[in-house]
């Protein structure tokens, strides 16, 4: 089962309408000058406390600022029987540069 989705076949995805739960585990200050839509905010170092507002049946992505955090989310999800939580390949600097250069980077 794949670990990471790429910032093109996300796009697709959430295009498409399809029920994605983005989780956001960058700190409050990072969500604050950037963000996608619609996203889930729970700071990587309260996962494991607040894992219980997610539900293992969702197909979970998670993002970070360069995917390396939230990669390990993801894992940590998936070791809990997350099984479709998934690593935005890249993090959010790469959806900016190739899904949307609108998107302010830092």
């Amino acid at each position: 089962m794949p670990q990471e989705i790429t910032p093109e076949e996300l796009k697709a995805r959430l295009d498409g309408k399809q029920a994605v739960v983005l989780l956001d585990v960058r700190e409050g200050w990072e969500t604050a000058l950037c963000r996608l839509e619609n996203s889930t905010h729970i700071p990587i170092e309260e996962i494991e406390f607040r894992v219980d507002e997610l539900s293992p049946d969702d197909d979970i992505v998670v993002y970070c600022h360069h995917g390396i955090r939230s990669a390990a989310v993801a894992e940590y999800l998936r070791s809990l029987g997350y099984a479709k939580a998934l690593n935005l390949a890249g993090g959010l600097d790469h959806w900016a540069h190739r899904v949307d250069p609108s998107m302010r980077r830092y």
